[in-house]
């Protein structure tokens, strides 16, 4: 099991950026994936966005050309860069990392977009 710490939620304006950080226990080279997930209230969880080993980045249609997924590899992390930010974000967003077939979960960050 992977622990993941995740940070940057918070409240922000549409059209406004934040960016959410998620620390991982292991090694990020040991680790097939990782990215996040979002869930609104009384939905399933939606992927995204995600990252694999190799760098390839991958989004879901609604985010594409707002958000942006990258890693830092000496400090074990992958970032989502949010911009342009509607209230139709406002959701909680999960860290996820898969490795040898197993996923783990952050906690869980609250963003909400409201003027």
């Amino acid at each position: 099991q992977v622990q993941l710490v995740e940070s940057g939620g918070g409240l922000v304006q549409p059209g406004g950026s934040l960016r959410l950080s998620c620390a991982a226990s292991a090694s990020i080279f040991s680790i097939d994936s990782m990215g996040w997930f979002r869930q609104f209230p009384g939905e399933q969880r939606e992927l995204v966005a995600g990252i694999t080993s190799g760098g390839t980045a991958a989004y879901a249609d609604s985010v594409k050309g707002r958000f942006t997924i990258s890693r830092d590899n000496a400090k074990n992390t992958v970032y989502l860069q949010m911009s342009s930010l509607k209230p139709e974000d406002r959701a909680v967003y999960y860290c996820y990392a898969d490795r040898l077939g197993r996923r783990s979960w952050g906690q869980g960050t609250q963003v909400t977009v409201s003027s």
